[in-house]
């Protein structure tokens, strides 16, 4: 931990995943839609950039996880890099959370626990979606739903091309809104996973 870094109130704290669990929280109690939403940044064989909005569905005690299908373009990109980043921004507290970091899949019992909390429609609509595949008509869409769930009935188990994912982060920056847009920044640092955090003040 650097010395001399200034952090107090809603930066303070020495568990940067406890000061991201601490704003969520916030979030949760003002922002009117999706307060776990994240815009998560990958790059695919050429190094093109791609960004998405997906849901950030738990703050680890190291890590942060999503849940997609394996088969889409996040997915493929995920694979060549092993890396990917995000943003969470909230408009009501003024507020944004940066990730960057490693990737890993999750894909065993928690993974699982998760599927089973979802809403039954959402798991059918897992099961029956190619995700980022063409679609002739979404009427299309609703017949390979209506065809789940005549074959998978009403406690479908995870489909083996849906799981999640853990980023585990290099770095995370906390900003918050200033006066006279004089923001205040902060960002904790590692050269690897297993490395103690640094952190610094920046400039807006």
């Amino acid at each position: 931990m650097s010395e001399g870094v200034d952090r107090k109130g809603i930066f303070a704290g020495d568990d940067p995943f406890e000061i991201a669990r601490s704003w969520l929280a916030e979030a949760v109690e003002t922002e009117p839609n999706d307060p776990n939403a994240i815009a998560l940044a990958t790059v695919d064989a050429n190094g093109m950039p791609n960004a998405r909005m997906v849901l950030l569905k738990e703050i680890e005690a190291g890590a942060f996880v999503f849940y997609t299908n394996y088969g889409s373009s996040k997915s493929a990109e995920i694979g060549v890099a092993g890396k990917a980043a995000f943003v969470m921004h909230w408009k009501s507290l003024r507020r944004q959370i940066r990730v960057r970091g490693v990737v890993e899949k999750e894909d065993g019992p928690q993974a699982d626990a998760y599927f089973r909390s979802r809403s039954l429609k959402s798991r059918l609509g897992a099961w029956a979606s190619d995700q980022s595949q063409p679609l002739k008509s979404r009427g299309q869409l609703v017949a390979e739903v209506a065809k789940i769930t005549a074959t998978k009935g009403l406690n479908p188990d995870r489909p083996p091309f849906w799981g999640g994912y853990r980023i585990t982060p290099l770095e995370i920056e906390f900003w918050a809104d200033g006066a006279h847009r004089l923001h205040d920044r902060f960002r904790w640092a590692r050269p690897a996973t297993d490395a103690p955090w640094s952190t610094v003040r920046l400039y807006p």
